[in-house]
Order: C-alpha cells, then sequence, then structure tokens
C-alpha cells in the first residue's frame, strides 16, 4: 500500500477531492494530512472523511526532523501539498525528491513564487492581458514554484474574469487533474499496475 500525506493550509477541497479519489482504492490511501494553520478547514474536511491530521506551528516545522518523525509514523511513502503555502523544509524536500509534488493555480513558469497564491495569481494573470491561464502540477524543490512541470491545463481567458470567475474555472481544472495525475506519477513510480 503506498501512503500519501497531503499538506494544506486552508479550506482543503483539494484534499477533500484527493482523498475521496483514492478512498475505493486497493493500493493508495491517504492516511494524513498536515496543516500549519489550526483553524483550516481542511482538519474538519480530513477528520470527516476519517484522514488524521497533524497541525504543527512554524518552530516545529524549522525543527530537524519533526515532520519527517511524524511521516515516518504513518509510512509515508508520497507528499501532495494541495493549497500549502509554507516553503517546504530541504530536508523533506530531499527525503521526498521526485515524489513531492504542488498544483499552481496558473500556467508556470508565469505567475509563480513566493507571494503568489490564491487570488493574487488570478489577478497578476488578467492583468498581465494573458489569454489563458490553467493549473501546473510540478515537482517540489527548495524553491517556490521552481520543480519541473509534470503536466498542465488549461482554460481560455475571457473578457469580463474577475479574479473570481477565473478562480472558479481553474478550480475546476484542479478537481478533474490533481488526482489523477497524483494517481498516475505513483504508478509510474512504484510501479503500479
Amino acid at each position: 500500500m503506498i501512503k500519501i500525506a497531503i499538506f494544506a493550509s486552508g479550506s482543503g477541497t483539494n484534499a477533500e477531492n484527493i482523498i475521496r479519489y483514492f478512498s475505493a482504492n486497493k493500493e493508495v490511501a491517504v492516511p494524513l494530512v498536515l496543516c500549519d494553520k489550526p483553524g483550516a478547514g481542511v482538519l474538519g474536511r480530513a477528520r470527516s472523511l476519517g484522514v488524521d491530521t497533524v497541525v504543527f506551528t512554524p518552530a516545529q516545522m524549522r525543527t530537524p526532523g519533526f515532520l519527517l518523525d511524524v511521516m515516518a509514523r504513518y509510512g509515508i511513502d508520497y507528499v501532495v501539498l494541495a493549497g500549502f503555502l509554507l516553503l517546504v523544509p530541504s530536508e523533506i524536500v530531499e527525503a521526498y525528491r521526485g515524489r513531492i509534488v504542488n498544483i499552481h493555480p496558473a500556467l508556470l513558469p508565469s505567475h509563480g513564487g513566493k507571494g503568489m497564491y490564491g487570488d493574487r495569481v488570478h489577478r497578476a494573470v488578467i492583468e498581465s492581458a494573458d489569454k489563458q491561464s490553467g493549473i501546473t502540477i510540478h515537482h517540489v524543490t527548495e524553491r517556490y514554484d521552481d520543480g519541473a512541470n509534470i503536466f498542465q491545463a488549461t482554460v481560455d481567458l475571457l473578457p469580463d474574469d474577475t479574479p473570481e470567475s477565473l478562480a472558479a474555472r481553474i478550480h475546476s481544472l484542479e478537481y478533474e487533474h490533481f488526482p489523477r495525475v497524483i494517481e498516475s506519477e505513483i504508478k509510474r513510480i512504484f510501479h503500479l499496475l
């Protein structure tokens, strides 16, 4: 059984979608959600689906071995960032290199980097007069949004788009593609049929 840990900071709609997607899978499970915000919606969503949650402080995140020890207790094989806003410690990136992915709500390398998340990204896309936006699923490195792209999907920008209307279409792409791409990557890495 391949075990996924999801790191999240927000409401948790992507995390919930991923947990539900793998809930009946005999080869892949999501036993753990890790979160840096005690009041984040993702915690309730995960618990309601029977997934354990661990909330950690910034100090704990910087403590060598703390999060790796938590993940080791759950036998974590693969890591997914789903709306996680902090830079992942290098020791986790190193321990899971090639087995840690993130989703970004734009077409990287455009509109990525520190501070580029949520409506900030959608506003930047609209202000840049780009013709398209979309999602990028990419490997995680020691720098924000810098890892190799695994998958992108696009939507056309509409003349009357707002950050909210664009976000709604981007969320649809995330829900459609993120779990499927994770499954495909896990099958490739762990040689599952």
